[in-house]
């Protein structure tokens, strides 16, 4: 495949997604993720949550950018699991680049603004300030972002394609698990024998902070567990 280095957000029209995801659309994810870093080099995070997905991903660009920059959204209010789990996957990688990303605020500096427990009363403004601006600063020095999204994840994640185009943060979004199912995720995870967050064996498919984060019963949407009570299914980052 040609070499397209040249991309951007503002070069590529509708025509040129439709194309490259023509063009892709018979490839593995390994050729998917290989296209990304040959187009992009080091215009490309990723940026990971560690979840199920994104351990999968981590070792898959591992076998093509082994020094890639992987991008931990820091919240402060995440799992103990999920920390230590960046912290195993740092030592089981040694190469890769994790920048561990924080928000402008503290915690303390955010209640003092918008009040103890934002999280229970706006989730979108905690969302926000400490997920979407963070991410927002890195991807304004680059030109496209990798995603752990899944189609079958919701009806939301559904009409994903490899190749997106981004409006929220003026990016080219990858996606390289689009076809990725559940059960391909954890065969992976088990083949290779890869850390994991261990409260996916405690019945959570979706990790994110903890206050927002609840464990799901079996057969149940894999977002379910995530604010509960709130007409909310994502953090914002894929909207």
């Amino acid at each position: 495949m040609s070499h397209h280095c040249n991309l951007s957000f503002q070069q590529l029209t509708d025509d040129d997604y439709r194309r490259i995801n023509k063009e892709l659309s018979n490839k593995d994810t390994i050729d998917v993720v290989r296209w990304a870093y040959h187009t992009f080099a080091d215009e490309l995070v990723y940026a990971c949550s560690f979840g199920a997905e994104g351990i999968v991903l981590i070792d898959i660009i591992s076998k093509i950018r082994p020094d890639a920059h992987i991008v931990f959204l820091d919240t402060h209010v995440h799992f103990k699991e999920t920390y230590e789990l960046v912290e195993k996957v740092q030592r089981a990688y040694p190469l890769l680049r994790i920048e561990i990303v924080q928000p402008v605020l503290t915690l303390e500096e955010q209640a003092e603004q918008h009040g103890s427990a934002l999280w229970k009363i706006e989730p979108n403004v905690c969302c926000s300030i400490r997920k979407l601006q963070p991410l927002a600063t890195v991807l304004a020095g680059k030109k496209a972002w990798l995603s752990g999204l899944r189609r079958e994840q919701s009806p939301a994640r559904a009409h994903v394609q490899f190749i997106n185009k981004d409006q929220k943060f003026t990016s080219i979004k990858v996606c390289p698990l689009i076809h990725w199912k559940w059960d391909d995720v954890w065969n992976y995870i088990k083949l290779y024998q890869l850390p994991y967050n261990e409260l996916h064996d405690k019945g959570y498919p979706s990790i994110g902070c903890e206050h927002c984060t609840l464990p799901v019963e079996d057969g149940g949407n894999s977002r379910a567990g995530r604010w509960a009570g709130f007409e909310k299914t994502e953090c914002g980052l894929h909207q």
